[in-house]
């Protein structure tokens, strides 16, 4: 049977341990600003419901790292207020820029886990399975903030590029470190 290799291995569980505790950190902001700043209950509402998912993944991953003794990324006090700040801010700008934060993270961890699932081998069939239901939660959450308003018309087409980008480069970096 063809084994899975350490290091990506570790990578893997490392950077989605991070990532979903981003996601709902990021949750976490605009549900701040929701509860104290914006009156919008259905948004409260399916912000929550997503929030779940989320929390859901994370424990899965938690535990993962937990089981496996593999040490998470060191920036997640970073990652935990940049998320929280990113979420508080799109939902401060309104309904479509919070919905636009979703679709555009969700957008980077579709691609993210598909190649996450063609790098695991026959050793980690469930890990991928537990990937590719999850990034089937992702894009349900996707197709979600598209229905709730997202878009990339004008400056929100900014605003996606900035968001894709700064995940990538937190990817990258909570691969590593």
């Amino acid at each position: 049977m063809e084994k899975t290799d350490k290091k990506t291995l570790e990578e893997i569980i490392r950077v989605d341990h991070a990532g979903e505790r981003g996601a709902i950190k990021i949750y976490e902001g605009q549900l701040l600003a929701l509860k104290t700043f914006k009156q919008d209950e259905d948004l409260k509402i399916e912000i929550e419901k997503m929030k779940e998912h989320e929390k859901e993944h994370f424990e899965y991953f938690n535990n993962e790292i937990k089981k496996r003794n593999i040490k998470p990324t060191k920036l997640l006090p970073v990652w935990d207020i940049l998320g929280v700040t990113l979420g508080f801010g799109t939902a401060m700008l309104g309904k479509k820029a919070a919905m636009l934060c979703t679709a555009s993270v969700e957008e980077v961890i579709d691609g993210h886990y598909k190649s996450q699932t063609n790098k695991l081998k026959e050793d980690e069939k469930t890990l991928k399975d537990k990937i590719i239901k999850f990034r089937e939660d992702e894009l349900h959450h996707k197709d979600i903030a598209y229905d709730k308003g997202a878009t990339k018309e004008g400056l929100y087409g900014l605003m996606d590029k900035i968001i894709k980008t700064s995940s990538k480069i937190a990817i990258v970096i909570s691969e590593k470190i």
